[in-house]
């Protein structure tokens, strides 16, 4: 039997041996080594720490990819930005145009500012270089048209056949067809025409309403005209004034003309208070040639001038008033001015207002125009018609041609 103490070597190394060696071998070599692995000498010393990169790795990956990509599709990538830089250099070229003709527009017409340019089509370069535009839309928002301005003129040219010595000198332009609308604008109107304080509103799709006030020798009168838009021969507008008249309160209203119904007349409401007003009512009948108009026999008027309540009566009746409103006190302040004086009509006025004759006021109120003549072809109005904001006309043009 062996002793307890004999024992036989085991045939498998012992690992607490292995790593017992290991302390004084390559472990420990790493475990203590403290030298920085950096490059030597002074130059490596002085060097400052930067982070490391790494977009190159993420650089050489997107070309590496790109690399990867077919032949067809490196080609279709090529070719949509060839097009996007093309339309680009297309769109500058469009605006430098649109600016250039809006600069020459606003010279050639004398304009108070550049007008809008819209120049339709694409390319425009391609249109540049086979000299024809597919169309060209001018906005100009005032045109000088007589006594107004025209709130805004906007035509569109078609099929706009150009002659150029370059892509920058224009000589001349050839329209076959152009449309487009003149609008003359209440606003203006009210701004340019109502000086005197007189608003012009569409009425229906031919009448324009005036209505406001006329200052004469110191009165503000009331005024009231229609007026009837139409078409003149194609080439304008010309308006027919009628229902013209000057209200001096409500005691009398000037009608200017030379008919039976027209110049100065008592209201209604004025010549019914005759009755009331004694006095104005013996001034009238106190003078002969007034008597033989008013159609009262002398004894009516020989028993009103003695009694109130006779002259009552007589004033009171509606034969009476009638043939008061009839007399035209414009023929009366010829021959009886201080009459007019007692019936409480200023002399000034009286002096002042058969001036005002029909054609002066109708000048004053006159809304039309007429389209400026073109070197070439024809410009003509094809349709007038009053709206809300104004007189709206369409106009139409063939051949037109600008330039040499």
């Amino acid at each position: 039997m062996r002793s307890p103490h004999h024992i036989t070597a085991h045939p498998y190394p012992n690992p607490y041996d292995e790593l017992g060696s290991l302390a004084d071998g390559p472990l420990e070599e790493f475990l203590h080594d403290d030298t920085p692995d950096v490059p030597e000498g002074p130059a490596a010393q002085d060097e400052p720490w930067a982070p490391p990169n790494h977009r190159r790795g993420s650089r050489r990956r997107r070309r590496s990819r790109f690399a990867g990509l077919p032949l067809a599709m490196k080609v279709a990538v090529g070719l949509a930005a060839l097009a996007a830089l093309l339309t680009l250099a297309d769109r500058w070229a469009l605006l430098y145009a649109e600016h250039r003709a809006a600069d020459a527009l606003e010279d050639k017409l004398k304009l108070s500012a550049a007008p809008e340019v819209e120049i339709g089509g694409f390319p425009f370069l391609t249109q540049l270089a086979d000299g024809r535009l597919e169309s060209v839309k001018v906005t100009v928002p005032d045109v000088a048209a007589d006594r107004v301005s025209l709130a805004q003129v906007t035509a569109t040219a078609h099929g706009v056949r150009l002659e150029t010595d370059g892509p920058t000198d224009l000589r001349s332009a050839r329209i076959p067809r152009l449309d487009g609308e003149v609008l003359l604008s209440f606003d203006d109107l009210n701004r340019e025409l109502g000086a005197s304080q007189v608003t012009f509103t569409g009425h229906g799709t031919d009448r324009v309403l005036a209505r406001g006030t006329l200052p004469v020798a110191g009165h503000d009168l009331r005024l009231r005209a229609d007026a009837r838009i139409r078409r003149d021969s194609g080439h304008g507008i010309s308006t027919q004034i009628g229902g013209m008249r000057l209200d001096i309160g409500d005691l009398a209203t000037y009608r200017p003309g030379v008919r039976a119904s027209e110049g100065l007349h008592l209201t209604p409401g004025s010549a019914r208070r005759l009755a009331h007003e004694t006095s104005k009512a013996k001034a009238l009948l106190a003078v002969p040639s007034v008597v033989r108009r008013l159609g009262v026999s002398d004894s009516l008027v020989h028993e009103a001038l003695r009694s109130d309540a006779a002259l009552s009566r007589l004033t009171g009746t509606p034969h009476f008033v009638r043939r008061a409103m009839s007399l035209n006190l414009i023929d009366l302040a010829l021959q009886h001015p201080e009459l007019l004086g007692r019936l409480g009509l200023d002399p000034a006025l009286l002096n002042t207002l058969p001036r005002l004759t029909r054609p002066v006021l109708t000048d004053r109120l006159s809304l039309g125009f007429s389209l400026p003549k073109p070197q070439r072809g024809q410009l003509r109005l094809r349709d007038v018609r009053v709206e809300k904001d104004g007189i709206r006309v369409r106009i139409e043009g063939r051949g037109l041609g600008v330039g040499g």
